[in-house]
Formats: C-alpha cells, sequence, structure tokens
C-alpha cells in the first residue's frame, strides 16, 4: 500500500513540475490538427461537440459544433418543433453536455481550434515586441454580458424564423457571423466563406456582418488576449452547464497571499482569482480553464485542477521554481 502510494505521490510530483505552456502547446496543435484536419482521414466524432469545429470547413472537419445543429433545430416551424421533435433537441442537448462534463471549459483552453488560433496570434504579437492592452475593471463587467447576449440571440431568432417572424436567410444567425466559418477553412485552401451572399438583402446584410467580424477577430485576437473569448456564446453555454463537469478548478484562500501572480498570467483577465479568498470552486465565467494561473502560484495548494475530486495539479514552490526556469509566460 505504501509503495503504491509513493508511485501515486511520485507522478503527482512530475504533473506539478510540468512545463505547462510545452504541454499545452503540443495538445493545442495536435487537438488543431484532429478537427481541422481529421475528415481526410475518415474521422467523425459527430455534431455535437462543445468546440468550434466548423461544419463550414467540408471536407477538413473531423466533427460538428453543437451551435450549428442546436440552430437549424430550433428553426424548425413551431407545430413540429413543439411535438415530437423536440425529443431529438434534448437528445442533441444531453450529448453535448456528455461531452462537454469531462473537460468542463478546458475545451477552450486547450481543445478549440480558434482559441488555439488566438494563442498564435498572441504568440506572433510577442515574438514582434508588441505588448498587448487590457481592459479596465468597468470594461471587463461590461464584456462579460456580450457573451450571454449572443447566446440568448442565437436562440431566440431561430426560434423567431421557426414562427415565421424573421426570414430564412437569416440561419443560422450565429454561424454566419462566427469568425470561424471563414478562418478555419482557410487552413484548409478554401477561402470561399469570404465572400458576400447578394441573393437577398438579408443574406447579404448577415455575411457582410460575418466579413466584418472576421476581420475584427484578427486584429482583436492581435491586441487583447483571448479577444473573442469574452464574446463567445460557446463559452456562455459551457458556464451555464458547468457545475457538474468533472473537471474544477478550485482554490484554497488560506493559503493564499494575494500576491497577485495569477491574475498577471490570466489571459482573460480575471481578477478574482487574485482577490476572491472565500469561494473553493474559483472558475469563473470568463475562464478557458488553460490552468497558467496554478503553474504560476508559489503557494503550496492555493490553487489546483481536480478531475472527479482528484488533484491533477497542485500549486507547488518547488513546481513554481522550475516553470519559472522554463520561462513560463509572465503575461506580456
Amino acid at each position: 500500500m505504501k509503495q503504491n502510494n509513493s508511485r501515486l505521490q511520485a507522478v503527482r510530483d512530475a504533473v506539478n513540475r510540468v512545463d505547462l505552456n510545452s504541454f499545452r502547446f503540443w495538445l493545442q496543435l495536435a487537438a488543431f490538427a484532429l478537427f481541422v484536419y481529421g475528415g481526410y482521414f475518415a474521422i467523425d466524432l459527430g455534431s455535437r461537440l462543445p468546440l468550434f469545429s466548423c461544419a463550414y470547413n467540408d471536407e477538413g472537419r473531423a466533427a460538428i459544433c453543437y451551435l450549428l445543429p442546436l440552430q437549424h433545430q430550433l428553426s424548425q416551424p413551431w407545430p413540429r418543433l413543439f411535438s415530437i421533435a423536440s425529443i431529438t433537441v434534448i437528445t442533441g442537448f444531453l450529448t453535448f453536455v456528455l461531452w462537454f462534463i469531462f473537460l468542463n471549459k478546458g475545451w477552450c483552453g486547450y481543445v478549440c481550434p480558434l482559441g488555439t488560433i488566438q494563442d498564435w496570434i498572441t504568440a506572433l504579437r510577442r515574438r514582434l515586441g508588441i505588448r498587448y492592452s487590457r481592459y479596465s475593471q468597468s470594461q471587463f463587467a461590461q464584456l462579460t454580458r456580450v457573451k450571454y447576449l449572443l447566446l440568448a440571440l442565437m436562440i431566440l431568432i431561430p426560434l423567431g424564423i421557426g414562427g415565421g417572424f424573421f426570414s430564412h436567410d437569416m440561419s443560422p444567425p450565429f454561424c454566419l457571423i462566427c469568425p470561424a466559418r471563414m478562418v478555419l477553412p482557410m487552413f484548409t485552401g478554401d477561402v470561399s466563406q469570404f465572400t458576400i451572399d447578394f441573393s437577398s438583402k438579408t443574406a447579404m446584410i448577415m455575411t457582410a456582418v460575418g466579413i466584418s467580424i472576421t476581420g475584427l477577430f484578427l486584429v482583436g485576437a492581435f491586441v487583447k488576449k483571448r479577444f473573442f473569448c469574452f464574446f463567445c456564446p460557446m463559452s456562455a453555454l459551457h458556464y451555464l452547464i458547468s457545475k457538474p463537469a468533472l473537471l474544477k478548478l478550485k482554490k484554497d484562500g488560506n493559503k493564499c497571499t494575494r500576491c497577485g501572480d495569477c491574475y498577471r498570467v490570466c489571459d482573460m483577465e480575471i481578477k478574482e482569482i487574485a482577490d476572491d479568498v472565500k469561494t473553493v470552486n474559483i472558475m469563473a465565467d470568463d475562464c478557458i480553464m488553460c490552468l497558467k494561473c496554478v503553474a504560476s502560484c508559489p503557494e503550496e495548494g492555493a490553487l489546483k485542477a481536480t478531475f472527479a475530486g482528484i488533484p491533477i495539479l497542485e500549486s507547488t514552490e518547488a513546481g513554481f521554481i522550475k516553470r519559472i526556469n522554463k520561462g513560463c509566460s509572465d503575461g506580456k
């Protein structure tokens, strides 16, 4: 028994000393290759994934983001939607939840291709020696509401289409303005989405807005780390169903010295991660579960990531020193 415990402790010590930046880079790269190019190898993980694996990446995709089928299902005529067809909506959502429950918002921080692209843009900015901009706390408080507004519109507009209040040319409304629709197919050589659809006035407006938002995404990601994640309705949906998820971010406020190291490395600028010493489950709605806060914390056990209640990464003084010596990101 003691031997098993010592082996388990040795594994934990090794994990706690891992170079998180390097580990995350390679995991993101593997996930990007899977979801952007997996279709070429006949990989199909379904259409209920909690990340942006865009259906408009026609040949390369290995799965489809859940937001597309959800919008199509909700835009059905009301007599059909509120009949037996509602079972399809419910089962689709439950499948989405089952995928989500394992990684929580780690889907955002480690798997989502659109998130990975933003991190690559940030890396380019660093190499060019350009500093990023921070939001003020009042701006941050306002921005955090935008993704919930977009989530509400993403649900209400398809329902309005099914009820005959809006044109079908608006469907699927979020996908038509989502930057993933244009950016991800580019990586397979497809730039056909960079066009304005003149078939109707509504289609023209929606596709023009989509191109504008894609431009804003590319510029914004260069100025602000994880710029689009502040506005992402998928992130909002994640947070609303995050309580039963197995992967959790926890904090022991009694061990926190409020040094601010965790806040300085946080791509999402979540100040509560440093200031809140009362909340145990510390994950906020903007959190992407990248776990950089855990890696940057020098206090033993102050921050930890757990899976089904089992610690898998924990802040330690020794791990902090090793990660700093390896060049742990300092928030530039």
